[in-house]
């Protein structure tokens, strides 16, 4: 338990001051060696509960739902003939008298037209709708995967900044008691204590309260941005004490070995196919422009009587219309030329995202690679050498064979040392997420899932 002192000077009179540093400073140097635990009865908002939430409220699954229904839809439509075409008319009808029993040609016509499209134009325009529709599903997949790494980089970011917190606050009560013996001794003049190491000792202090203020504020800025994922009314809670295990899990043992075939296996590239597909059916619809569009007409045409009272014959018609494509260089050829243009130029960009996706899995795996063994340097040779070299150096103060400044330095490092673990433990958990995104779906890589971890 950590002991606070107030006011010295007014408990013990100089006199006995020594004789009380004696025993203030075995005491400091336990207090020291203790670490605090803080229990908080708050609830804390867990990785898993995080990510669950940001998906189930996520808006672009709905929307992307509702493009492909649509998109559904469209390729039923655009399967389907156009609609036929009426016309109402009267034909050769005089101008002198307008009576439709005046000439044998007058007549009143209703025509029925049905136009059928170029080639097999609509069942190409149906499945390149049906294409554009199948690349929302692969959307969709890639969308929550870069949901889980968003929130998770934002739940770490939370976690680093609030154990940073934590560490420092359940520190800082040592480095005022630190203060309290520098002034102690230094009111004596019997300890050896200077008025710089109460100067140095109030610096530490006023600085871990910038640290701490810093901290807070990238605590509070990781709360606001993780709020647009939870909501707002999970955002301020503080997070687990714990990262979950499944972030802590070691790399595969090819992990480096990412090769073009995995790669295509990762949600984005098959959207990327999918929308490539659809471009290559737009080759084949700009195609059919050299094959004519058909028209089947039919019409029926009444006559009136003749004036004498004598019936006509009623009219039937029925004819076929048809375009001749026959000058294609200026329309044709470039329509088909700009199709297969833009097939490439996707082709293309298919091409750089795998390059993309395979130099970002490479580099997460080598920054994982080099953040383990810096984590293993820490845990088995500096975190026990910056405490040993704490201890020891608060031992020579509290035996005047130490210089105050000196025991301060070590705790200092030793801080210093404890706050860069919690980082680097949360820059590794990051970059285990990005590959783990990186390589979701692929053959020795599964998906990121907290489905069996516990936090």
């Amino acid at each position: 338990m950590i002991l606070r002192f107030f006011s010295v000077r007014k408990v013990i009179g100089e006199y006995n001051l020594s004789n009380f540093l004696r025993i203030y400073k075995p005491v400091l140097i336990g207090a020291l060696l203790l670490t605090s635990l803080g229990v908080s009865a708050e609830p804390r908002l867990a990785l898993k509960d995080a990510i669950d939430t940001a998906i189930r409220g996520d808006p672009w699954s709905a929307q992307s739902i509702q493009l492909q229904n649509a998109l559904l839809d469209e390729s039923v439509a655009a399967g389907a003939l156009p609609d036929p075409r009426i016309t109402l008319g009267a034909a050769n009808l005089p101008t002198d008298t307008f009576n439709t029993g005046q000439e044998g040609m007058t007549q009143a016509t209703i025509g029925l037209s049905q136009k059928f499209p170029r080639g097999n134009s609509r069942y190409l325009a149906r499945d390149k709708k049906k294409e554009l529709a199948e690349s929302q599903s692969f959307q969709r997949e890639n969308r929550q995967e870069l949901v889980v790494r968003s929130v998770t980089y934002l739940w770490l970011e939370l976690w680093k900044a609030q154990e940073s917190v934590r560490l420092i606050e359940s520190n800082r009560g040592l480095f005022e008691q630190l203060a309290d013996v520098a002034e102690a001794g230094y009111t004596s003049t019997m300890n050896g204590s200077r008025q710089q190491d109460i100067i140095r000792a109030s610096l530490e202090l006023t600085r871990l309260d910038d640290r701490l203020t810093a901290l807070h504020s990238q605590m509070e800025t990781a709360q606001e941005e993780l709020g647009e994922w939870v909501g707002t009314d999970t955002f301020r809670l503080q997070v687990s004490e714990r990262i979950p295990p499944n972030l802590l899990a070691r790399l595969p043992s090819p992990a480096l070995d990412v090769s073009d075939n995995s790669v295509i296996t990762h949600s984005s590239i098959r959207a990327a196919d999918q929308l490539i597909e659809a471009e290559s059916v737009d080759v084949e619809l700009a195609r059919q422009a050299y094959k004519p569009e058909w028209t089947v007409s039919a019409q029926y045409g009444y006559r009136d009587q003749a004036p004498n009272g004598q019936d006509r014959a009623d009219l039937f018609s029925i004819g076929i219309g048809f375009d001749l494509p026959i000058f294609t260089g200026n329309r044709q050829d470039r329509t088909v030329s700009a199709a297969i243009a833009r097939v490439e130029a996707a082709k293309s960009d298919r091409m750089l995202q795998v390059r993309r996706i395979k130099a970002e899995a490479r580099a997460a795996a080598a920054r994982i690679s080099r953040l383990d063994d810096r984590i293993r340097l820490y845990e088995q040779t500096l975190l026990p050498q910056t405490a040993e070299q704490a201890n020891a150096a608060l031992s020579a103060y509290n035996n005047d064979d130490g210089d105050f400044a000196e025991a301060v330095r070590a705790r200092i490092a030793e801080l210093n040392a404890q706050v860069d673990f919690i980082q680097m433990t949360a820059e590794r958990a990051k970059n285990l997420a990005t590959f783990r995104y990186l390589t979701a779906g692929t053959s020795g890589s599964s998906s990121f899932s907290l489905k069996n971890s516990q936090d």
